[in-house]
């Protein structure tokens, strides 16, 4: 039915001529630009659902393909497409999109035509990001995403906005320049900028090595991977809620995706080559920033130490699968390692996500984001305490939810690999559940604390919608992954025979 629509075209424009209409809206009739937000937004993730439902799982070649001719001197093309690995972040930006919208609703109030259209033109981008099968072209969506979302930070932010600010768009360009370098040199080799001519280039060891390093450095930063995290705590501290579930929910996604699609297919040999260096990395974020989580006393800085620690496993999880194959399990355990880390990629967007949006509802109300101004919070808001719970169990790893499974599967896939790696692995159940509940007990739990807690008054139906809404997703991907994993397993595979297969 959709096979001739160029539904891809459709699902990354529409957000950003709706947030360029939300602009002419201005700010005059705030509720119209909401309206209008609302309504793009929505259309545009209704648009999404048929990515999936008219989605073949038989195949690993993309789908829904568009290519045509754009700056034909370079031989760079608009050249869009999906398979099971960018068709599942597609759906979690269109949803998240929307529940940004709605959760930004009464509380903003300055500006909120800009806001609005700042998120719905960084969907367009993020959604390009994932669907872009021309390499410049991605490189486009990849830098432009950064734009709105330094508008929102800068202008929506807290007191250190502008530090915070500048401090990601310098770490996010900077490493992206020596992806542009990779990119045009393998051009220069293969007369094409298609990215799946770059998968067939035959490269040797040196050369990979350095164009996997300098792919390295610009999805490092975007993930965040340790030592390359410190402008993420301060972005997230700075940034408006809304900004916050973006970040958490899709951009760190990125980078895990730009691992799968550039560097392991591109680079196979210098990517088993390599490994040693991102699984230590990945293990010290699971195991350090672990640690660093525990001793905060923002909210919002101890869930941005959470996301990069769970995103750690993201990354051990794509990297192990060398060590697996060499082992002797073959590309059943790799398979389970690649599936674990995209089953993580989505999990997280929606329990980063929905912890960012409980403290923004607290936020709202008491204009503190410190633990210790909190307590006894389940007294006043107690339907706001479930939700927050749960969340929380979720994001320690609590079997039944989404928390759980990609986590489960990585962990189960490192034992495969090496013990102890697998160990340091699981160490992020015993962390993971330290850190939370240590703020959970804190702010939620007890007696009321202070006169301010005890004027909380409880959530909103627009509050419990977007709430909700979470924890349908969570709880459903933690009781039936199956719909996101089916979706996986033939690209998932090819890609394994990428890997399989050295170039040299």
């Amino acid at each position: 039915m959709y096979a001739d629509w160029p539904l891809l075209s459709l699902v990354i424009w529409t957000p950003i001529f709706g947030g360029i209409l939300v602009l002419f809206a201005g700010d005059k009739e705030p509720s119209g630009a909401r309206k209008i937000a609302l309504v793009v937004s929505l259309i545009t993730f209704l648009m999404t659902l048929p990515l999936y439902t008219q989605f073949s799982t038989s195949t690993h070649l993309m789908q829904f393909v568009e290519r045509h001719e754009w700056i034909a001197a370079f031989n760079i093309e608009y050249y869009l497409g999906i398979d099971g690995i960018s068709m599942p972040l597609i759906l979690l930006t269109s949803f998240t999109t929307v529940i940004v919208v709605i959760s930004a609703w009464e509380v903003i109030q300055y500006r909120a035509s800009q806001y609005m259209a700042a998120f719905l033109i960084m969907e367009g981008f993020m959604i390009g990001t994932f669907s872009a099968l021309d390499s410049i072209l991605f490189y486009i969506f990849f830098e432009a995403m950064l734009i709105p979302m330094f508008l929102v930070i800068g202008i929506w932010g807290g007191a250190n906005r502008i530090y915070a600010t500048l401090k990601f768009f310098l770490y996010t360009f900077i490493g992206s320049v020596l992806m542009l370098v990779a990119l045009i040199y393998m051009y220069a080799q293969s007369g094409s900028f298609a990215i799946f001519d770059f998968h067939h280039l035959k490269l040797g060891l040196t050369e990979q090595i350095l164009i996997f390093l300098a792919f390295l450095v610009a999805f490092a930063v975007k993930v965040p991977m340790w030592p390359v995290h410190t402008w993420l705590p301060d972005a997230h501290v700075e940034a408006p809620t809304g900004g916050s579930v973006i970040l958490a929910a899709i951009m760190l996604k990125i980078g895990g995706y730009g691992f799968l699609r550039f560097s392991l297919p591109i680079t196979p040999d210098a990517s088993a080559e390599l490994d040693w260096l991102i699984i230590t990395m990945s293990l010290t974020a699971v195991v350090y920033i672990g640690f660093v989580a525990l001793v905060q006393r923002d909210m919002k800085k101890l869930i941005a130490y959470s996301s990069i620690a769970h995103m750690g496993f993201v990354t051990l999880g794509f990297f192990i699968v060398f060590r697996i194959v060499n082992s002797g399990y073959g590309e059943q355990g790799a398979a389970l390692a690649l599936e674990g880390g995209m089953v993580q990629m989505v999990s997280h967007g929606f329990i980063s996500g929905a912890m960012f949006l409980c403290v923004g509802v607290m936020y709202d109300r008491m204009h503190s984001r410190q633990i210790a101004d909190y307590g006894g919070v389940a007294n006043t808001m107690p339907v706001f305490a479930a939700f927050m719970v749960f969340f929380a169990m979720a994001n320690a790893g609590l079997p039944g939810t989404s928390g759980f499974v990609g986590e489960f599967m990585v962990i189960l896939a490192s034992f495969k690999a090496s013990f102890w790696i697998a160990f340091l692995a699981a160490l992020t159940l015993i962390l993971g559940a330290a850190y939370t509940l240590w703020m959970i007990k804190r702010v939620i739990f007890g007696e009321v604390a202070n006169d301010n807690v005890a004027a909380l008054t409880d959530i909103n139906k627009r509050e419990f919608l977007f709430l909700a809404l979470l924890a349908i997703a969570v709880l459903a991907l933690g009781l039936w992954p199956d719909p996101l994993v089916d979706v996986m397993h033939p690209t998932i595979n090819n890609l394994l025979n990428h890997i399989a297969n050295p170039k040299i």
